[in-house]
């Protein structure tokens, strides 16, 4: 068996991505139900609303799930009360080092998997005893690091015995297959689920990504040292306008603060942060979670019989 599939006790080897204030249990329970493995995001919300999200997947499937923890989240310490007492069968983390929370975690039987973007922090990973990594390239969706996932999953791969989940620019069968050539066991999927029945986002947010070119998901935010990857739009213009001129990283950042809402609750689609990945010019059709893992499962195996090498 796979041994992301065997680790987490799913049937295919799809996660899907902790996408802020659009991971809802909603979400997560269709990709779980579907035989991936879905995820809350718990972003920046406080844990209150994480509960209610978990207890709310626990009454959806029977099937395993995970939360996704930011881990510079101010209401961190509290989120993680919570998954302890919700016994969550798995964590995938960003944005810092779970370190502090693995043994305890461990206690309850959670499957810690970090989200890394480089080689230096995977084998830092590897160390504190993780079950797995996601190697996530820039051309994902939300906040990024600068290498591709061609060269990153491999490298990572290489430098760790670990299994290894390839993200970004992955939503069809073709970058599964080629994931798993690159040494990848797993693969993590989250503009493409944004585009599934059961993900509760804004409609203008779906068509938004149905919409998009090739060259529509850019990056703004290089200077503050965060980097966020969104389609183009008013909001990302008047950020590239900032950047230009030499405004501190707090100015911008303080420009983005409520955006990622304001796109995802309120469709708004000029003012709002419409965070995709550069896969979104590949996405044409809005359906089923089960439709989609289904359809990638079953396109793999001719993807494979049409090799030609």
């Amino acid at each position: 068996m796979n041994r992301v599939c065997e680790i987490l006790n799913i049937k295919y080897p799809i996660i899907q991505g902790g996408m802020a204030w659009v991971a809802t249990a909603e979400l997560a329970a269709a990709v779980s139900n579907a035989g991936g493995l879905g995820i809350i995001a718990a972003g920046n919300a406080p844990s209150s609303v994480v509960k209610e999200e978990i207890r709310k997947i626990k009454n959806m499937t029977d099937k395993p799930y995970g939360v996704n923890v930011m881990l510079i989240s101010p209401y961190v310490e509290d989120v993680m009360e919570v998954i302890y007492e919700e016994k969550v069968p798995v964590i995938t983390t960003g944005a810092g080092n779970p370190a502090k929370y693995i043994e305890k975690l461990k206690s309850i039987g959670t499957k810690i998997i970090p989200v890394v973007p480089s080689v230096a922090l995977a084998k830092r990973m590897e160390k504190y005893d993780v079950d797995a990594l996601i190697a996530e390239g820039t051309e994902a969706g939300g906040h990024i690091g600068e290498l591709t996932t061609m060269v990153l999953v491999p490298q990572i791969v290489d430098s760790v015995s670990l299994p290894v989940i390839a993200a970004g620019g992955i939503g069809d069968a073709r970058g599964m297959v080629a994931s798993f050539a690159l040494g990848a066991e797993g693969v993590q999927i989250g503009t493409r689920f944004v585009c599934s029945d059961e993900c509760v986002v804004h409609e203008n947010y779906k068509n938004a990504i149905i919409g998009a070119k090739d060259r529509d998901a850019i990056v703004g935010g290089r200077s503050t040292g965060h980097p966020v990857r969104a389609l183009k739009n008013r909001l990302m213009k008047e950020m590239k306008a900032l950047e230009k001129e030499g405004a501190s990283a707090e100015e911008i950042e303080k420009r983005g603060i409520g955006a990622l809402r304001n796109a995802v609750v309120d469709g708004d689609m000029e003012g709002g942060s419409v965070m995709a990945g550069q896969i979104a010019g590949m996405i044409k059709d809005v359906k089923s979670c089960k439709a989609i893992i289904e359809d990638i499962m079953e396109d793999a195996k001719n993807v494979i019989e049409n090799l030609k090498i």
